[in-house]
């Protein structure tokens, strides 16, 4: 299979395909998901979580991340990957250059950020100079303290058109593809069809162009809390590679996310 690009999600978009996407921290996961024919792989700062037992995403730094981009990349051959850019990383446009750099040279194909219209420039920059950028709206981890925990975002009328208007801005600043995270089904969808961008959503409903989880949850094998809008695939198959490709199917085939893992 050829490799996935940016344009190649751009062309699932316009042909209605879905696009799968889930978290990845080593080679050897991120190879099985590749050879499952996952699109995306994204090196997030859930790591902090998931990996580093911490209760947030806060402490993850840009060594972390670029540490398990390394390893994600030399695990695999068709994904497209993508590396968070952590916490306070991209606070001024110096920092926010020389950090994507770093991630771009350990093997990230693009970086995400979190949040919306304070980062319209810093978007814009990164774009003009070759760093494409997935942009995140919604629930932003790394403002889980301003928004006094994990909570949905967009429910009331003012929040949802703040959302939808950033994600328009993001792509006229150059964002190629979007996140949106926790937010009511509704919006979306709605958000889906204003963007010529892909949009992958989680906890966002079936109505984006695509879906992304943790790969800790989808093989249940996450501590603690986990989130309505999961789903544990590996209870049902008894394997991980079969897991993996129950998830792809159930995305492809608009399955998942279905009621019970959606806002509305």
């Amino acid at each position: 299979m050829s490799k996935v690009s940016s344009s190649t999600l751009i062309k699932f978009k316009q042909e209605g395909k879905k696009i799968t996407a889930l978290t990845a921290y080593d080679a050897s996961f991120a190879g099985a998901f590749d050879n499952e024919g996952i699109d995306v792989l994204l090196v997030g700062d859930s790591m902090g979580m998931v990996l580093q037992g911490h209760s947030d995403t806060l402490p993850v730094t840009v060594d972390d991340i670029a540490y398990h981009t390394a390893c994600v990349r030399r695990g695999i051959a068709r994904s497209l990957l993508i590396a968070d850019m952590p916490f306070m990383s991209y606070a001024t446009a110096e920092q926010t250059l020389t950090n994507a750099t770093t991630l771009m040279q350990a093997g990230a194909n693009m970086v995400k950020v979190e949040g919306g219209e304070w980062l319209l420039e810093s978007v814009e920059m990164l774009t003009q100079r070759g760093i494409p950028v997935c942009a995140h709206l919604g629930l932003t981890p790394q403002s889980v303290h301003v928004f006094g925990g994990f909570k949905i975002q967009g429910r009331d009328s003012e929040n949802a058109q703040r959302i939808m208007n950033e994600a328009k801005a993001m792509q006229q600043a150059g964002a190629q593809l979007l996140v949106l995270e926790c937010i009511p089904a509704a919006l979306a969808t709605s958000i889906s069809q204003e963007l010529t961008i892909p949009v992958i959503g989680i906890g966002a409903g079936n109505g984006t162009d695509g879906q992304i989880l943790v790969m800790h949850d989808v093989l249940g094998i996450s501590s603690g809390y986990i989130p309505r809008f999961s789903k544990n695939y590996l209870s049902q198959t008894g394997d991980i590679r079969s897991a993996i490709k129950a998830y792809i199917e159930e995305v492809q085939q608009g399955l998942f996310p279905s009621d019970e893992h959606t806002f509305n």
